[in-house]
């Protein structure tokens, strides 16, 4: 598998039919090892991080979930074929930094990645579409059994296994839920429930993780704390949490539905003039616009036929993907914005206005 295949054969987590699928985009679990008596990524000379990205990289090639893989060195991919990695969620924007002694081995679903020797010698990873957590902790740990086989990961009797930052000590684990938001952010009620994910030991990031914005009201909940608990404990607690949100966000949307159906309708009536007659747009206020299509189409104000187009919209039109589309190796923000609207435009030809409430 090329990046050219990679990239014609779009991995779209949205457009499945799974549990609470209209709120949960997509589930993911990542994983942080090392090597024993092996010096972290950050501390290894060239020389050693090349020879043991050579070993981590066959070993990961050799699993038959990694049968016909997108396998591939980072100093081989463009700077803009990196980006396009973030944007599907397949790589961290650590890794895109990433060249000589680092690379990644994903499957052909693209719901398996391993980045090799970023800040860890592996951080392994499955996600898939809804809410599917303990789905996904399955899949990742078959992988990491099969590879413990094969390696050997620097583990602790008390710590755990250890890691190159102190607060991935433990096990290593992260489990995180891609949330869309929209009820809870009409009503103002988003800092309210940070701030009680917070509390319950989560943590709340935007779009692409730490340091990003929730653009498209979509937000990220994950753990914290990878140390003194097990596993499935953290998986468990973690998915008490989402389930709470889901309540929450669902009752916003009765709310929106039954009592506010004018301001409803005046946002995506708004949103839909916008989006199929713009011809300049950011990424910012696509996403956005294109999240209350979205909850238009989950309230039923749209076909549910047009939903694929709308849930590939909110991939398609982020800056790499555009360009790379256009097979543009460089550009302005002006033309990105430009392209994106004539994309928008091009893919909602069809789509009807909305029904009236």
């Amino acid at each position: 598998m090329n990046f050219s295949d990679l990239f014609d054969t779009t991995k779209d987590l949205r457009m499945h039919s799974v549990p609470h699928s209209q709120i949960v985009v997509s589930s993911r679990v990542r994983l942080a090892r090392n090597l024993h008596q092996k010096p972290f990524p950050g501390w290894a000379k060239k020389s050693e991080r090349i020879t043991l990205m050579e070993e981590m990289k066959s070993a990961v090639e050799a699993l038959p979930e990694m049968a016909l893989a997108f396998s591939e060195r980072m100093e081989n991919l463009s700077l803009l074929e990196k980006q396009v990695l973030v944007e599907r969620y397949l790589i961290s924007c650590e890794h895109a930094q990433k060249s000589f002694g680092s690379a990644l081995v994903m499957n052909t679903h693209q719901t398996l990645s391993v980045m090799i020797n970023e800040e860890d010698h592996l951080r392994m990873q499955a996600i898939l579409p809804g809410f599917q957590l303990k789905e996904a902790f399955s899949m990742i740990a078959k992988i990491d059994t099969a590879l413990e086989e094969r390696l050997a990961f620097a583990f602790h009797p008390k710590l755990g296994y250890l890691t190159a930052c102190p607060s991935n000590v433990g096990t290593g684990m992260r489990v995180s839920a891609m949330l869309h938001l929209p009820g809870l952010v009409l009503f103002e009620y988003m800092n309210k429930i940070i701030n009680a994910v917070h509390k319950m030991g989560f943590v709340v990031r935007g779009l692409h993780g730490e340091g990003t914005d929730a653009m498209g009201n979509l937000f990220q909940i994950s753990n914290q704390t990878t140390l003194g608990e097990k596993e499935e404990d953290i998986i468990q607690r973690l998915h008490v949490v989402i389930e709470q949100i889901i309540q929450h966000e669902s009752n916003a949307r009765v709310i929106l539905l039954k009592q506010k159906s004018e301001e409803l309708e005046d946002h995506i009536g708004r949103t839909y003039g916008i989006l199929c007659h713009a011809y300049s747009i950011t990424t910012k206020e696509a996403l956005n616009l294109l999240s209350l299509i979205k909850l238009g189409i989950d309230l039923s104000l749209f076909p549910a036929d047009v939903s694929h187009d709308v849930n590939a919209l909110l991939i398609e039109v982020q800056p790499a993907h555009l360009q790379k589309r256009a097979q543009l190796p460089k550009t302005t923000t002006k033309i990105r914005d430009s392209l994106r609207a004539k994309l928008i435009r091009t893919k909602l030809k069809n789509l009807p206005k909305p029904l009236l409430l």
